[in-house]
């Protein structure tokens, strides 16, 4: 809602607008027949919408189940203890790690105003350098550093397992991740612009990252072909009446 204001949001808690949610249905039809075994999104608010509005659309039908181990007692609390409903769910993990760039003391200010105190110049280092922070706030650097240390210790591993992972974050935290996984150099980084609401799909395959770009439709055959699992979850899909979740 901010971005419709022109407003620097970063860390602010701001929900999606209606174009927004569009988006986030659009996503989710695109990778509606995209195996899926868990999800890890920020915490913030845009984020997470974007995350269950997606996942409306998907084949599978499972439900999605938000971990909680911020203390023990909300770990005990959220435990499942069926086993059946366990494999009609997902896991969803939301990570600070994943936020936005926190863009400090210019958070909530406009854009256009921001640029006419400071001129344009200094506003375009504090937005696009690779190691420069605007008053207070995070640089990409800075930003980089939680975004790839959070993505090797958690989804690295589940990609390890064979486990199909959605990430759903912001421009600066992807951009960062995206910077680790396609091995940019800073300068390529802050040239790199990613749209809202477009899915990136990557292969993981014998310890490497190839980026298969933004699935055209959820259906794409090429997309099957990667890896042994994912022919094999095609088959399946193949076997299976494309039932429409809204029926």
């Amino acid at each position: 809602m901010w971005n419709e204001k022109n407003l620097f949001t970063g860390c602010v808690d701001v929900p999606l607008t209606s174009k927004g949610v569009e988006e986030a249905i659009e996503a989710g039809k695109r990778i509606s027949n995209l195996p899926l075994d868990i999800i890890y999104m920020s915490a913030l608010i845009r984020s997470q919408m974007t995350a269950m509005l997606a996942l409306t659309e998907h084949r599978c039908l499972k439900v999605p189940i938000i971990i909680h181990k911020e203390t023990e007692q909300a770990r005990i609390w959220s435990q499942i203890y069926s086993d059946g409903t366990k494999k009609e769910s997902i896991p969803v993990v939301k990570a600070w790690q994943l936020n936005e760039r926190m863009y400090g003391e210019l958070q909530g200010f406009n854009k256009q105003e921001t640029a006419e105190r400071y001129g344009k110049e200094q506003v375009h280092k504090w937005r696009r350098s690779y190691n420069v922070q605007p008053p207070n706030g995070e640089s990409l650097e800075m930003c980089l550093g939680r975004a790839v240390s959070f993505f090797k210790d958690n989804i690295e591993p589940q990609l390890l397992r064979g486990r199909h992972v959605m990430v759903v974050a912001h421009a600066n935290s992807l951009r960062s991740i995206i910077m680790y996984l396609d091995k940019l150099t800073p300068q390529e980084v802050i040239n790199l612009e990613l749209s809202t609401g477009v899915p990136m799909l990557y292969i993981y395959k014998d310890q490497n990252f190839i980026r298969r770009g933004s699935p055209v439709g959820s259906s794409e055959a090429g997309v099957y072909a990667y890896t042994e699992s994912l022919a094999l979850y095609r088959q399946k899909l193949e076997a299976t009446p494309n039932e429409d979740p809204h029926a």
